[in-house]
């Protein structure tokens, strides 16, 4: 498995540096500050790949927030999804809470969508989503995010936070696969 993880990293497609990605991430919180600074929100990290974006966004809040994981995981470190498989739901309750959904891509949008309607059907009174990257598709997702980082064609990505079969999520920028290495849905 490592010398494929060392095949893949090494002919990977820069597509945002670290510097790119930390710019964009400073936006993001700028406008979570300023849309969010009186809703007390309830960060909800999807779990594996919310975590680097979660961790970089909260030391830039300035506002007053709590912080709590789900995973809802269609891909279980495979490179194409497939049901959702809820693994962790978060603690806390999310009744009258303004909640913010925090992931590394938009993909499809099936797993954020999923989320989303949990939050709704467990009484958030409103549900934001933030994720590092919107994924170029050909057709329309089932839900847009609020607060997007970058864009990216429609390639097998890594780094951030996203992975390559579990692998490559500590990659200091955003990577695209050689076509053809990965599949996925």
């Amino acid at each position: 498995m490592l010398k494929e993880i060392k095949q893949v990293q090494s002919t990977a497609d820069l597509l945002y540096s670290e510097q790119q990605v930390e710019a964009a991430i400073d936006k993001m919180a700028q406008e979570i500050n300023t849309l969010l600074a009186d809703r007390n929100p309830l960060l909800l990290c999807v779990l594996n790949g919310g975590i680097v974006l979660a961790g970089k966004l909260l030391t830039r809040l300035k506002i007053p927030l709590t912080i709590d994981a789900i995973n809802a995981s269609r891909y279980q470190n495979q490179t194409s999804g497939g049901n959702i498989e809820w693994v962790l739901k978060p603690g806390t309750p999310l009744k009258d809470r303004t909640v913010l959904i925090i992931d590394d891509i938009l993909d499809e949008g099936i797993t954020l969508e999923a989320i989303c309607q949990y939050c709704l059907e467990q009484g958030a009174t409103s549900v934001y989503s933030a994720v590092l990257v919107d994924k170029i598709l050909d057709h329309k997702k089932p839900i847009t995010a609020d607060f997007i980082g970058l864009e990216a064609e429609d390639r097998y990505l890594f780094g951030y936070g996203m992975d390559y079969k579990g692998y490559l999520r500590n990659a200091s920028g955003i990577y695209a696969c050689q076509e053809g290495e990965t599949t996925h849905d």
